[in-house]
């Protein structure tokens, strides 16, 4: 089961690979070794700044065609070699298999988009003479890469995040310094390889990427370091809030995690609010920030609706996250797992009751349904990033969207409704990223403007925003002669 790293042994910096201290990675569902991890330091990251700034100027006088070539030969790279990537990312992260195919086939997606972005990166013309100071005046502006880039991804969609830092940042022209999570930096480091291996076959530096591991004080060094132009962070709403003090005044764009809401309206189709709240609140076994966690259901169908949950909740297969079938397997480490029980036994203390799971089954949470969880309840308030789903009931739609707004967060959320009324309200009020209508909160296109407001973030994702936020104009103003 061990995997032999297809890159060379090291830290992609500069334009080789250094040697370092080496740490194990090992598969969560059973603690067996996967692969010998290279660790980072802070001295090392300060050294793959120094690299990124050295090619600053080189990457950003790419031409657009060197760009879009470099992503493009990336994506068909992890085309050809999609089933180990698969693979890989089910030893290294314990997620399920099916979890890890649509990470792989989002991550091609992202890739693409990105190289298509490349072609649309231009500015406008401007009419000076709106005053007549402007008289005789041509004024344009261009998009210009905003500088060094640092790319912090999360440990439960490792390949994927990582690639909307990445992939962006090329398309933008940014030199980016990409870390991933200390307990899964496997599959980043491969795809730093391939998009060096690209570059360097389209003439680019092999610095225009390059990668550090390591625990907070690297990403401290990254994060705080003048020369650099933004921060793109993945990951909870602490260590983002951290974040944004630490690199001010540079550009931070954050997504920081949600405890998203789905909202059953009385006229909702029951079945399908059903199957949402199994395929969404419990894939990457419930480690996601768009899974769905609050519950909200209105009281005149949730005897109906909670009956109908708990007949198919068996549906949901649990175990050996290699196995097909399975949909929720290990958390990523016992810390997590001990975390997401302590929660939910905190919430049944305090009146919650137990629909079904609330235990351990060899190590995996079961899939776990909480009903009348008070509304201060930890695994209410706070993002529980496990499997475990927490309903509320409710009179009316209206208090279901006043209880969906009752929160720190605002990532994304959903509402089952048969009405074009009720769902261009939640549209209009709901205060989120992006509102959902009858599908699961967890929907995300990769190409669609993605991220939160309030503690959920600042900032966009998704290739045409990511490039765009990882631009900055500069404006012309032309007196001819």
């Amino acid at each position: 089961m061990m995997f032999d790293p297809p890159y060379p042994p090291g830290l992609p910096i500069g334009a080789e690979w250094i040697p370092t201290a080496t740490r194990p990675v090992t598969f969560p569902y059973d603690g067996s070794a996967v692969a010998e991890a290279p660790e980072g330091t802070s001295e090392l990251a300060v050294k793959a700044i120094d690299e990124a700034v050295a090619v600053k100027a080189a990457v950003a006088a790419l031409p657009s065609r060197v760009r879009r070539q470099i992503l493009t030969d990336t994506w068909q790279a992890i085309e050809k070699h999609r089933a180990e990537f698969e693979r890989l990312l089910v030893l290294e992260s314990g997620k399920p298999l099916v979890d890890c195919r649509n990470e792989v086939a989002r991550t091609i997606v992202t890739l693409q988009a990105s190289a298509e972005e490349v072609a649309r990166l231009h500015g406008e013309t401007v009419p000076l003479d709106l005053l007549p100071s402007g008289d005789g005046l041509v004024g344009f502006w261009t998009r210009r890469p905003i500088g060094v880039v640092v790319g912090i991804a999360g440990f439960n969609y490792p390949l994927l995040l990582a690639a909307h830092k990445i992939a962006p940042s090329v398309a933008a022209g940014c030199p980016v310094v990409c870390k991933p999570a200390p307990s899964t930096p496997l599959a980043t480091l491969w795809l730093v390889h391939l998009v060096r291996q690209a570059a360097v076959e389209a003439g680019a530096p092999a610095a225009f990427v390059q990668l550090v591991t390591g625990d907070a004080e690297v990403g401290s060094a990254l994060v705080t370091d003048s020369r650099v132009g933004a921060v793109s962070f993945t990951g909870s709403a602490a260590v983002g809030h951290q974040i944004a003090r630490a690199a001010a005044p540079r550009k931070t764009l954050l997504e920081l995690g949600s405890n998203a809401a789905l909202v059953v309206a009385e006229d909702a189709d029951l079945d399908a609010a059903v199957d949402a709240v199994l395929r969404g609140g419990f894939y990457a076994s419930g480690q996601a920030c768009i899974s769905v966690q609050r519950l909200i259901v209105v009281e005149s169908v949730v005897d109906e609706f909670t009956n109908r949950l708990q007949a198919r909740l068996g549906d949901v297969v649990t175990g050996d996250p290699r196995d097909e079938v399975t949909r929720v397997s290990v958390l990523i480490d016992e810390r997590s797992t001990k975390r997401v029980l302590q929660w939910v036994d905190a919430a049944v203390s305090a009146g919650a009751r137990v629909l079904a799971g609330g235990g351990l089954d060899g190590g995996v949470i079961q899939p776990t349904v909480l009903l009348n969880v008070p509304e201060d309840a930890a695994c209410w308030v706070e993002e529980i990033f496990g499997p475990v789903v927490c309903l509320r009931t409710v009179s009316t739609v209206e208090e279901a969207f006043a209880l969906v707004n009752e929160s720190r967060y605002g990532l994304n959320s959903s509402v089952f409704t048969r009405s074009l009324a009720t769902a261009f309200r939640a549209i209009d009020e709901l205060e989120v990223g992006a509102v959902v209508v009858n599908e699961v909160p967890g929907f995300r296109s990769d190409t669609m403007p993605y991220g939160g407001v309030k503690d959920s973030g600042i900032g966009r994702e998704g290739p045409r925003f990511a490039v765009e936020e990882l631009t900055v104009t500069r404006m012309a103003v032309i007196r001819p002669a």
